[in-house]
Parts: C-alpha cells; structure tokens; sequence
C-alpha cells in the first residue's frame, strides 16, 4: 500500500452523496495495481469500460439501479449498484458523474433515462473514449456499502477511481466503482 492514512478524494464522487447526508466517509486506502488479488485485478486493473468487462466475467447481462441522483448544470451525478440480469445479484457498487454536454443527443437521452449502464450507452451508441484508471483502492465496507451490496459485517473490499475520457480529451464521466467480496 501507499497510503496509510485515508483520502476522501479517492472515493470521489461518491464522497458527495456522503457529505449530503452527513455520513462519514468509509476508511479507504490506496493499493498499487500488483496489490490488487485476483479475482478483483482481473476485473479492475485494466483499461476497459466495467460494464462489459463484468458481463464477460458473469457471462450474464448488466442492469443499471440508481439509488439517488442530482442533475446541476449539465451534469448528472448517480449512486447506483450494477446487477446481473435475472438474478438481480449485486456485481457493482458506486458512484459516476457524467457531463452531459459532451454527449450526442441520443446518447445524452439515454444518460438521462437512467435505465442502462454507461457503458453499455457508450458501445451501443458507438462513442469513441478512454478508460483511464486513476487510483486502485481497498476499502472498508460500511452501513450503507453493504446495504447496496447485499452484505452484512465486516469487509475489506476492492475498487477503483477511473475517469473516461472522450477523442477530444475531454472528461465524460468519472467514476468510483466497489466491488462485491471476492467478486462473488
């Protein structure tokens, strides 16, 4: 690890929803990507959009759930859980801030909607962008992160920080994504 004291700023934009409700940030450390275990490094050190990455590793499809929303000028902010089609088994927890603006206008729709996942909008609407990871994180799981997991007690889970990022170099969204325990 390179951190031991804890930085809000990597749980950013989740911090916000946080901060609106006066809830204490979990503990969260940095991690280098050679500290990530498996299976969590395959599903988080890389390049890709989560969404399909996690499809791939479920082999299932991935359905979007908003738990809160807040739209300010042109930007969406969602906490929200991905989970697998059918089962409705909770593969993702997080955050995202998505800049509307630099969006096509069926694409933005689609943002607006709320019913699917930014990356399945991003390859089905054919938007060319980056992925890029900004920080690798372990976090401690609180109240309100096993509830949106469907957990109880005590877990170190794994996540990660990661801005998109379209031709243009602008910033689309960025994103904090936790997963499950073990990737379950």
């Amino acid at each position: 690890m390179t951190s031991l004291a804890p930085e809000p700023s990597l749980l950013y934009p989740l911090n916000e929803f946080y901060d609106q409700l006066g809830l204490p940030l979990p503990c969260v450390v940095r991690v280098e990507d050679r500290d990530v275990p498996e299976p969590y490094r395959s599903l988080l050190v890389h390049t890709l959009d989560m969404t399909p990455t996690l499809a791939g590793f479920y082999r299932c499809g991935i359905r979007l759930q908003v738990l809160k929303h807040a739209l300010s000028r042109d930007v969406l902010s969602r906490e929200i859980v991905l989970v697998l089609e059918g089962d409705e088994k909770p593969v993702v927890f997080g955050a995202i801030k998505i800049y509307l603006e630099r969006f096509p206008a069926e694409a933005r729709r689609l943002v607006e909607e709320m019913k699917q996942p930014l990356g399945t909008i991003l390859q089905t609407q054919g938007i060319v962008h980056a992925s890029r990871p900004e920080a690798y994180i372990q976090v401690t799981a609180d109240a309100t992160i096993n509830g949106a997991l469907g957990l109880t007690g005590s877990h170190r889970l794994y996540g990660r920080r990661n801005g998109l990022w379209n031709e243009s170099q602008q910033a689309l969204a960025q994103v904090v994504e936790i997963l499950p325990p073990a990737a379950s």
